[in-house]
């Protein structure tokens, strides 16, 4: 948990994990994970992963019941994966349970697994919006961007009114270097949902990965005044405003949610970021030094939160 704090900015990611994310999504504060660059395999299921928890024979396998699942859904994700991937193994044409256990793979960071556990669901019920948001989140959470855009176009058109896919798939865009197709997918995301603060961060960590750090900060400050700003927002507002150098308003927000210890690492991570600039760097903010620090260059709404 406090390593999951101190990497706030997250998948996304998700993965998220989303990701949400967390997953853990991860965003441009420090951290240890790597996300699999490892192209998935649509529909391929992963044998190894879904054969988890499966002690015995077959014979002693029971059914899980309403009660069981949903008591099993508060568990951590190692615990849900055991789980899952049994019941799913059984039952291998329940998309409660595929999507279920495609949701704690990408928990844990498995990123492909997730995926591929999400496309063989897919394969018998391919009009599952849930399980298309899930898959797209597991791709973009993973570094595999590309494979969800068609996946989120599917989604849009299945549920053209529902701004997620929309704002998924301008991340999607972003990742895959076609800016002006991911500003339009955003722009329709906030059509459908005016001021959304998950919108308005996408759209805010694109720029800052870009180097534009003047950009970036309105957008942050917009989506951290709205009511349903998460920790989330107002963390990628702190980093914004640490990389353009204003550390007290910086600390203020760092310290507003995290422990002391926490905040102590990511200031003292900021102050080293500013002082190894140059004088003529220190307007920006290259994407070689996001990539540098370890993972995903930005965090990403929806790869953690069920809710975006």
């Amino acid at each position: 948990m406090r390593a999951q704090i101190l990497i706030v900015s997250v998948i996304s990611l998700a993965a998220a994990a989303l990701i949400d994310a967390t997953p853990a999504a991860a965003g441009l504060w420090p951290f240890s994970g790597k996300p699999s660059n490892s192209p998935p395999t649509a529909g391929q299921n992963n044998t190894s992963q879904n054969n988890m928890g499966q002690p015995g024979s077959e014979a002693s396998f029971v059914k899980a019941t309403p009660q069981q699942i949903e008591a099993e859904l508060r568990a951590d994700p190692l615990a849900q994966a055991a789980f899952f991937a049994r019941q799913f193994s059984h039952d291998p044409t329940n998309a409660h349970l595929g999507l279920y256990l495609s949701n704690a793979q990408r928990a844990m960071g498995q990123y492909q697994e997730a995926a591929d556990t999400a496309h063989t669901v897919l394969l018998f019920a391919p009009d599952n919006t849930d399980v298309l948001l899930a898959a797209a989140r597991a791709h973009i959470e993973g570094g595999n961007a590309f494979y969800a855009i068609d996946t989120l176009k599917r989604l849009s058109g299945l549920k053209p009114d529902d701004w997620q896919a929309w704002s998924l798939l301008g991340v999607a865009y972003d990742q895959t270097k076609r800016p002006d197709d991911a500003l339009s997918a955003w722009q329709t995301a906030l059509k459908l949902s005016p001021d959304n603060p998950a919108v308005l961060t996408n759209m805010a960590m694109a720029h800052l990965t870009a180097g534009d750090l003047s950009d970036a900060e309105p957008l942050l400050r917009m989506a951290v005044a709205q009511k349903a700003a998460t920790l989330q927002e107002r963390q990628d507002l702190a980093l914004v405003l640490g990389l353009e150098g204003k550390m007290p308003e910086a600390e203020k927000l760092l310290r507003q949610d995290l422990p002391p210890d926490i905040a102590d690492a990511n200031l003292a991570w900021l102050q080293q970021k500013l002082s190894a600039r140059t004088p003529a760097s220190a307007a920006t903010v290259a994407p070689a030094g996001a990539n540098a620090i370890g993972g995903p260059a930005h965090t990403w709404d929806g790869l953690k939160a069920t809710g975006s």
